[in-house]
């Protein structure tokens, strides 16, 4: 399996913007509305779990386009990541065990006192 200083370059940046622009996108839209269009709140007390919205105003242009272009991002990134030349060396299981460890370098980073993560 690959030790950290072995991934290449590049696959490291792209996993690492990968990570920043989910967090990014996380953070957008926890501070949105609900709804992307305007919308009545509502209250569903009846079931075995209760559901209340407040009225949303909806997401603005500007919003949903921030929101398109995070998103838009996160997929290439995305591609670019399961999809690089790297993970052609590896045979089946060990393509799993190797990618959750690159997901999680920049953990292993922060622990030892590494660059950002």
């Amino acid at each position: 399996m690959a030790a950290i200083q072995e991934f290449p370059s590049d696959l490291l940046a792209g996993q690492q913007e990968l990570h920043q622009v989910r967090a990014e996108l996380l953070t957008l839209l926890k501070r949105l509305p609900w709804s992307v269009v305007p919308l009545d709140g509502f209250s569903d007390t009846g079931g075995w779990r209760k559901v209340e919205r407040p009225a949303s105003p909806g997401w603005s242009p500007d919003e949903q386009a921030e929101v398109e272009k995070l998103r838009s991002r996160e997929r290439e990134l995305a591609v670019f990541v399961t999809c690089h030349r790297f993970w052609r060396d590896f045979p089946g299981p060990d393509v799993v065990d190797t990618r959750m460890k690159l997901k999680h370098v920049h953990e292993g980073e922060h622990a030892h006192g590494g660059g950002p993560g």
